[in-house]
């Protein structure tokens, strides 16, 4: 190719990228230099795995927000766009809102106040309030509906849906709200969070359920899935689970719970988990059986 045009075709691509990252007018852009010293030169890690990391970020405004890095990301500059106008569309008290991006040296997406910081966090640390027996069953109950929302509002197939306390952010009314999820760093099939009744994309969505139940044991247990999930697996797959349940309830719950409410929730985190290869019933019917078994106000 004639080096002219070689240098003509660069610019004009170069020039459609910035029309495309100028279209996103409802998404703020912020500076890699900005994000990196509100992220302590990206050393406040929240989570990380093979597909993305997530940091807490403290900006010159005050507030306090979750970063996210898609890594692993040597796809054309319009996909990440593409993810960004897809995020910025979705709205939902339990989903955390994407409000920025930033597209330099990283690609990072930028999400709302998380000033609360994470289930995780309220969990493990000895320094914080125990959460209550009603704050958790409400946490349970609000994933299932943000779920419910990607579920049923969602048209393209998600690539990333993952639950687990680390996750699970709280903003400064400490309302629950889901992170990790996206289009972008598909490994394999996408998660047909679909509404169709055909057996093959019910069973893609299977992992989201298997989840949901390994979160639930740590909600109830007060223990993390990433140190202990086997055991907890184990436990829940026992045919005698029952007779041991007031043994792994966690300690910071003493006696305070109720019974009945203890054991729906555990029934539903079994089948959730027994059902991961071929699930036997969706993520609205779902939410609509605890709704129906637990005494919570809606919103």
């Amino acid at each position: 190719m004639d080096p002219l045009i070689r240098k003509l075709r660069r610019r004009l691509l170069a020039w459609l990228r910035r029309s495309r990252s100028d279209r996103i007018h409802f998404m703020r852009r912020l500076s890699y230099k900005d994000v990196k010293r509100a992220t302590d030169g990206f050393h406040r890690i929240i989570y990380s795995n093979s597909q993305v990391a997530a940091y807490a970020a403290k900006f010159e405004d005050g507030s306090a927000s979750l970063v996210k890095e898609i890594k692993d990301f040597d796809q054309a500059d319009d996909s990440f766009y593409s993810e960004v106008q897809f995020l910025g569309r979705l709205h939902h008290r339990h989903l955390l809102s994407l409000k920025g991006f930033s597209l330099n040296r990283k690609r990072l997406l930028i999400f709302d106040s998380i000033e609360n910081g994470s289930l995780k966090d309220h969990l493990n640390d000895p320094l914080k309030t125990p959460l209550n027996w009603r704050t958790r069953l409400q946490i349970a109950i609000d994933v299932v509906a943000a779920l419910e929302y990607l579920f049923l509002f969602v048209e393209q197939p998600l690539c990333r849906v993952s639950i687990s306390s680390s996750n699970i952010m709280f903003d400064d009314n400490f309302t629950a709200k889901l992170s990790d999820y996206g289009l972008l760093t598909c490994v394999g099939n996408p998660v047909m969070m679909t509404n169709s009744k055909d057996d093959s994309m019910r069973q893609k969505s299977g992992n989201i359920i298997y989840q949901l139940g390994v979160f639930i044991l740590e909600l109830v247990t007060g223990q993390s899935s990433e140190m202990e999930g086997s055991d907890l697996i184990e436990w829940i797959q026992e045919s005698r689970f029952y007779s041991s349940i007031h043994n792994m309830v966690d300690p910071d719950l003493g006696d305070n719970y109720d019974s009945r409410e203890l054991k729906t929730l555990l029934a539903v985190a079994k089948l959730c988990i027994k059902s991961r290869d071929k699930p036997v019933f969706t993520i609205p019917q779902l939410f609509r059986y605890l709704q129906h078994k637990v005494d919570i106000p809606r919103d």
